[in-house]
């Protein structure tokens, strides 16, 4: 036991003797959480439209008042043509251009109809999108005070109501994903290094001849780590819940427990990595190209796993971030209990289980 608490103490060294360890495993994951927190977002902020009105009434001027004083719009330019809409999207600053036909009050107050044409710079589809429906909402809101005062009988008015995620914060989304993606990457990109840097350094060979067994030598090199990940975790959700708001309606303790799974299911896929790798830099190279992309695309991340192809979604669920993230939001958006996430928990377990297993196996097979 004494030898096997040494060879921890020895990793402990290793890790604080080493700046680039240090900063992968505590600067990359807050760098990472801040700009993934406020880079990546399907909200909009001040977007340049321009306006082409040919109307030029009462109505129309208060309707520019009214997407002008959203916080969602800036309003860059007045044209006066048609012809000008294409001249202005190629200079690429402007987004939308509203087309208010001629006639607008009158054609409003005469037809009880008028017709506001958005047109999108749709370049960018996901943007496009977004501002079509942000100003249909500013429209739509317009709308009904215009017409507070006129009763239609027998009209049906639907409500919508949104769960977990009332004000559709693109942030309550990514969080979770960026906590997985880091505690993913990170943990395996530092654990698949550990064993190659003995063989880089001439050391393997005094592992190999020293009376730990391999199974202690795996947990050994895992266990610093899983200390150090738990911290990352910890400062990440400090940083979700007081710098993005983000809530967390379950159980910190659940939360916590599901964490350090993931924290060593992660630690034992990068020990896999380190004993199938000869170099460091094979190793990292690994963890970062094999990693990175299967947990950004199939993860459910970004893209939904429903909208895939099926082969796909099957290849999706042997991914452990894919379950993770379904265990984090439940816990920290649903405020969900272990009977609802339990399946989950047991996959990760099983993952887990199999990643050390194999690693085990792998490390016997360089012993002969």
């Amino acid at each position: 036991m004494k030898r096997f608490i040494g060879f921890i103490k020895k990793e402990f060294y290793h890790i604080f003797r080493d700046r680039r360890s240090l900063f992968i495993l505590f600067g990359m994951p807050i760098a990472q959480i801040m700009l993934f927190g406020f880079a990546i977002t399907n909200e909009i902020n001040n977007v340049d439209i321009a306006i082409l009105d040919h109307s030029k009434d009462v109505t129309t001027e208060e309707i520019i008042n009214k997407i002008s004083a959203s916080k969602y719009f800036s309003i860059n330019q007045f044209i006066e043509k048609e012809s000008d809409i294409e001249t202005v999207f190629k200079k690429g600053k402007v987004k939308a251009v509203l087309n208010i036909e001629k006639d607008f009050s009158k054609n409003l107050i005469k037809e009880h109809k008028a017709t506001i044409q958005i047109i999108t710079d749709a370049t960018d589809p996901n943007t496009a999108n977004t501002i079509s429906n942000y100003v249909n909402a500013i429209l739509i809101q317009y709308q009904k005070e215009l017409n507070k005062e006129i009763t239609i009988t027998y009209q049906t008015v639907p409500q919508t109501r949104m769960v977990y995620n009332p004000a559709l914060k693109s942030v309550y989304m990514f969080v979770p994903g960026v906590m997985t993606i880091i505690l993913m990457l990170v943990s395996a990109m530092m654990t698949s290094i550990s064993i190659t840097r003995e063989k880089e350094l001439g050391t393997m060979e005094i592992l190999l001849v020293s009376p730990l067994k391999p199974f202690q030598v795996i947990v050994g090199k895992v266990f610093p780590y899983i200390f150090l990940s738990i911290i990352n975790a910890v400062v990440i959700v400090l940083l979700s819940i007081f710098i993005f708001k983000m809530p967390v309606q379950g159980s910190l303790f659940l939360l916590a427990l599901e964490s350090i799974l993931f924290i060593i299911s992660a630690l034992a896929l990068g020990i896999l990595i380190s004993t199938i790798s000869a170099t460091q830099q094979t190793a990292m190279m690994i963890s970062l190209m094999g990693l990175m992309l299967p947990v950004i695309l199939l993860s459910g991340f970004i893209f939904p796993i429903s909208s895939m192809p099926l082969p796909l979604q099957i290849i999706s669920n042997i991914i452990p971030a894919k379950w993770f993230i379904i265990i984090i939001k439940g816990i920290m958006l649903k405020g969900v209990g272990i009977q609802f996430i339990w399946k989950e928990t047991l996959i990760l377990v099983a993952m887990t289980i199999f990643f050390i297993g194999l690693s085990v196996k792998k490390y016997k097979i360089r012993l002969e």
